[in-house]
């Protein structure tokens, strides 16, 4: 033990109390883990957390108790291993060491004599839910937080024992579902209804008396007064699951991530049932994935995610934010109705959208109604709830509505005059405090401003595209935008339960700026000669969440077209105009179907006679993204390489184990070999030199 001691671990504590529960002859043992902090320090178990627990159970198993309950601090059950200690591991040795370490002591749980129970009160994440799923039996508040198996998306793989657990309890179907196919989907968390049904838990309970509940519920099982059945594990289709997952794999990742092969061989092993050989092989998958770079940069992905998203580099004092009692939205397309229902959501506050007719504006309220009520359908929210967004929510084609609004936001044609109109209009009708929010996503904030009387109020408030998933909100700065809008805008993009990052007023901003230099780069290969096929596949290595021609067709031709005209006219030298994306774009084609070209696409281009390999079309791709990055950070686009990577993240979806993409670009040399530097300092995203 002393070998894997992490001075720096906050160590969770399990305490245990003798608990007296009615209708049984003696005490049950009840074990709490608490860090000693509030739910916002979540529980984790590194070396002093294990041995904590250890010396628990070692107590508990004295005392001759009636049975044995683990169970968390409110709020928090356990979110797994403490990853922060991770990287201190200094060699393979103590990684095993680490592996076999939390094996010996959940195995407690599970080869007790003494039933065991876990009250899943809150979060359990990783180690915790593995925790719990060595218990015999296994209770669950409603109001769990998070439910999840996420090491996968981190570069490792369940590894105490989740891998041969849980395929073993709820099938190989879902447990594939939950260890590799979530992690993989934005790091997807399970509700508690959810697992519940998947036979996760043994019985949901209401959280306001769940501990109450879960005592009664486990003295009933010990008196056999309660009966717990479980559905026999077909193993029949075990491998043809795991055959089926490993092609998608295949086909999405392209053998881009190790840590999900590594799942799936371990969800293989989990067939035989013998837990022994099941968990020697997790130790040894952990203590290689530990030593990987892949993990590396999973680690410091989810740093940013976790701490850098929640303190946004820039951000002026909260406390000159204005409090927001009604909102006022420019339109009523398919974007603004997303931002009505989204803001009556989580501010709570009056929202009116306007347009230029009343059947317009009618649709945009339909459209919201309807979201309404499939979230009541599909009981993700009370028709109490539901019944005061109706009322939150109205349209009309009279601005003059807006005139006691505190917050405007306008989502309407990416045209610059348009919009310049739309804010001399409104700046006639709202008060000179209220803070007038773009959603462009590429035209400048400053020459929007420029010529209303209080341009200090403009700010740039981009969204990413479906509204309600990219956790995305890019907040733009113009060169008159002062501390109190600013302060705001970053207030309502916390309320709105968004990640905000500053930017500078520059063309594109971020994630536009990047992925059309990025699409361009891979266009101007098709423009030169190369098949369409080749160009799609050129990045597969990478394993991103899309290919670049089904990236394209998601953004739109027409809408790449235009971005792409913006950054031409800034940079003319980088950013190309493809006239073949324009002749797509007119006529309408799909660019690819069920992920293949459209062969009839290909017949609209005129093409040169100069074609590239893949491996060239994936350089240059990776060449222009670094050159870029460079670039904006040079010219202060945002603060640091860390806001590049939180926002393709967040905003485009591209993967923890490419942190982003400056540690890819740093881990290939890339960057040295094109900007003459890396971006993060060795080890930072990496493994030390």
């Amino acid at each position: 033990m002393s070998a894997l001691a992490a001075p720096n671990e906050v160590v969770t504590r399990a305490l245990l109390r003798q608990v007296n529960v009615p209708g049984l002859d003696r005490p049950a043992a009840l074990i709490t883990l608490d860090n000693g902090f509030d739910h916002t320090k979540p529980n984790t178990f590194g070396p002093g957390g294990l041995a904590s627990l250890d010396e628990a159970i070692t107590a508990a198993l004295a005392a001759d108790p009636a049975f044995i309950a683990v169970t968390g601090k409110p709020y928090i059950f356990c979110v797994g291993a403490d990853i922060v200690g991770l990287p201190q591991l200094a060699d393979r040795a103590q990684a095993l060491e680490i592996g076999r370490l939390g094996h010996r002591v959940f195995a407690r749980l599970k080869d007790s004599t003494v039933p065991t129970f876990a009250f899943v009160n809150g979060a359990a994440m990783g180690g915790g839910l593995e925790l719990a799923l060595h218990c015999h039996y296994r209770t669950l508040s409603g109001g769990a937080a998070a439910l999840a198996l996420p090491e996968v998306s981190l570069g490792l793989v369940p590894g105490w024992g989740g891998t041969q657990l849980l395929p073993n309890l709820i099938g190989i179907p879902a447990a594939t579902q939950v260890i590799i196919q979530n992690p993989l989907m934005q790091n997807k968390m399970l509700k508690p209804k959810q697992a519940a049904e998947l036979g996760i838990a043994d019985i949901l309970l209401e959280p306001a008396d769940f501990l109450e509940r879960s005592l009664e519920w486990a003295a009933g099982v010990v008196r056999g007064q309660v009966t717990v059945t479980r559905p026999e594990v077909d193993k029949d289709m075990w491998a043809g699951v795991l055959y089926f997952a490993r092609e998608t794999l295949n086909q999405r990742l392209h053998g881009a991530v190790p840590a999900a092969y590594k799942a799936l061989d371990l969800l293989e092993t989990a067939k035989d049932g013998d837990f022994a050989a099941g968990t020697a092989a997790e130790d040894e998958a952990l203590a290689d994935l530990v030593f990987s770079e892949e993990l590396r940069s999973g680690l410091y992905a989810f740093d940013l995610v976790q701490r850098r998203a929640k303190r946004p580099a820039g951000a002026p004092d909260k406390g000159l934010a204005r409090t927001i009692t009604k909102v006022g939205i420019v339109g009523a397309g398919l974007m603004a109705s997303q931002l009505a229902l989204l803001f009556a959501r989580r501010l709570q506050v009056p929202v009116v959208m306007s347009d230029l007719d009343q059947s317009r504006v009618d649709k945009g309220v339909g459209y919201v109604h309807t979201q309404i009520e499939k979230a009541v359908t599909k009981g993700r929210m009370d028709k109490n709830t539901a019944a005061k967004l109706y009322g939150l929510v109205s349209g009309t084609v009279d601005k003059s509505a807006f005139a006691d609004a505190d917050f405007v936001i306008e989502a309407v044609f990416e045209d610059l005059g348009v919009k310049k109109q739309v804010w001399a209009e409104l700046e006639k009708i709202v008060s000179p405090e209220a803070v007038l929010a773009t959603n462009t996503s590429s035209l400048s904030i400053t020459e929007m401003a420029a010529e209303l009387e209080h341009p200090e109020r403009v700010v740039g408030f981009h969204f990413f595209n479906p509204v309600a998933v990219l956790p995305l909100l890019e907040i733009v700065r113009g060169e008159r935008t002062d501390d109190v809008t600013l302060a705001t805008a970053f207030a309502v993009g916390k309320q709105l339960k968004k990640s905000s990052v500053l930017v500078k007023d520059a063309p594109a901003f971020v994630v536009n700026r990047l992925l059309t230099r990025f699409l361009g780069t891979v266009f101007a290969a098709v423009d030169q000669g190369t098949p369409l096929d080749v160009a799609n596949s050129a990045l597969d290595p990478l394993g991103l969440p899309m290919r670049p021609l089904a990236l394209l067709q998601l953004v739109g031709p027409a809408v790449a077209y235009h971005v792409g005209g913006t950054l031409h006219a800034a940079y003319p030298d980088r950013f190309g105009v493809s006239e073949n994306l324009k002749r797509i774009a007119d006529s309408g084609q799909p660019i690819v179907v069920d992920d293949q070209v459209n062969d009839e696409v290909a017949k609209l281009l005129v093409v040169g006679d100069q074609p590239l390999t893949a491996e060239q079309v994936r350089q240059n791709a990776l060449d222009a993204l670094a050159q870029e990055i460079r670039l904006m950070l040079d010219e202060g686009v945002v603060a640091e390489a860390q806001d590049i990577d939180l926002c393709m993240i967040l905003g485009a979806g591209w993967p923890f184990h490419l942190g982003g993409v400056t540690p890819y670009l740093d881990r290939t040399g890339t960057s040295e070999r094109v900007t003459g530097q890396r971006f993060l300092p060795r080890g930072a995203a990496s493994l030390p030199a």
